[in-house]
């Protein structure tokens, strides 16, 4: 469906105001609500661009500024050495509870919001696969889709570097999806098969998808980019969404 032009709302965190771009579906009736957490590089073309065709599918999507402490509103950073320093750098001086504070404001969102059913999902990609897999640890959240989700096998997101991701899979209830590239050097097969092996001890109800691909096969700028495999994986998403959310 058509989705309506790109607006954004300034949410209250106790870490201070976020940024939170709103792609929503043009039409009436209730939609479920979907946070899309973005790369360390926050919302650019290529986030921007998922978000709205997730919408295109009939989800409300909200994608918030992952820097929102440290960045003016909206900012994103170039895919470049400079922009890749930066974001990195702020992944480890945002405290863990800014990160856990910002998941919970965009389910309140939702909650209190006319266009949404208040079913709720998480998506995210590299960074923001993590920050999905941990949106699932509120209740709300029915279901989430993690594309290589970074550092959760070394437990080293957020100031201090020592998240605490793995202890709490037993608090994910919804369904996740976790879609993997063999060829990725920040995930490791020894780190995929650390966090497969502590889904199965917590029963987590989950599906594990690798394919051969390098980190960022997703990400439509870039000569890692896979257009077919990046179609597909889209697709199994909107599935996954639909499947769990309407």
């Amino acid at each position: 469906m058509r989705i309506q032009p790109l607006s954004s709302v300034d949410l209250d965190t106790p870490f201070g105001s976020m940024r939170t771009h709103l792609f929503r579906p043009d039409g009436k009736g209730k939609y479920p609500g979907i946070i899309l957490f973005a790369e360390i590089y926050q919302m650019t073309g290529p986030i921007a661009r998922t978000a709205a065709m997730i919408a295109g599918h009939g989800f409300l999507v909200a994608v918030p500024d992952v820097y929102h402490e440290f960045t003016i509103p909206g900012e994103s950073f170039a895919y470049d050495a400079s922009g890749t320093e930066r974001g990195n750098s702020l992944k480890t001086t945002k405290e863990l509870a800014s990160y856990d504070a910002d998941a919970r404001a965009v389910i309140d969102f939702f909650a209190n919001d006319e266009q949404c059913s208040g079913r709720v999902g998480a998506v995210g990609i590299c960074l923001g696969g993590h920050l999905a897999f941990r949106a699932a640890m509120n209740p709300e959240v029915e279901t989430a889709v993690c594309f290589y989700a970074t550092d959760i096998h070394k437990g080293s997101l957020g100031k201090g570097m020592s998240d605490d991701s793995l202890e709490r899979i037993a608090e994910i209830k919804g369904e996740i999806m976790m879609i993997w590239g063999r060829q990725d050097p920040h995930i490791p097969v020894e780190g995929r098969r650390l966090i497969y092996d502590a889904m199965n001890a917590a029963e987590t109800r989950f599906t594990w998808h690798e394919f051969n691909g390098e980190h960022a096969f997703m990400r439509d700028e870039g000569h890692r980019y896979d257009p077919a495999l990046a179609q597909l994986l889209n697709s199994m998403a909107c599935q996954q969404f639909t499947n769990c959310l309407k």
